[in-house]
């Protein structure tokens, strides 16, 4: 069997610094915020919502995830590169990948569910 490379897709905007009044007004189309929202299910008897967020850090250890949950809770992934995509960066509780149809993996942490956007090669 051959195993898929997943490579996440996972880029969020840097921060910069605040606009003044003055280029709000002189700018009258801006590119919105990116959405760093995400479909996931909180416990086994919920239904998928978009309504956790991510975060990406870069840090010594490399890429880090930090999926938050709506009620407050978080998860923490880290990216690796040897086609599993994300493994749990902490906590008891290991990540379970499933690869999707529509360039989204499914990460499986006990009993939450989050559907990361993912570049798939086969």
């Amino acid at each position: 069997m051959k195993r898929a490379l997943i490579l996440l897709a996972l880029t969020v905007a840097g921060c910069g610094d605040a606009p003044t009044r003055e280029a709000e007004a002189s700018a009258p189309t801006r590119n919105p915020p990116p959405d760093n929202r995400i479909d996931c299910r909180i416990g086994p008897d919920a239904q998928f919502e978009r309504s956790c967020t991510f975060e990406r850090a870069e840090g010594a250890d490399g890429v880090t995830l930090t999926v938050r949950k709506p009620d407050g809770g978080f998860r923490r992934l880290r990216v690796v590169t040897d086609g599993r995509g994300v493994v749990a960066a902490d906590g008891a509780e290991p990540a379970q990948v499933t690869v999707m149809n529509d360039r989204r993996i499914e990460v499986a942490i006990g009993e939450d569910r989050f559907r990361l956007p993912a570049t798939i090669r086969r």
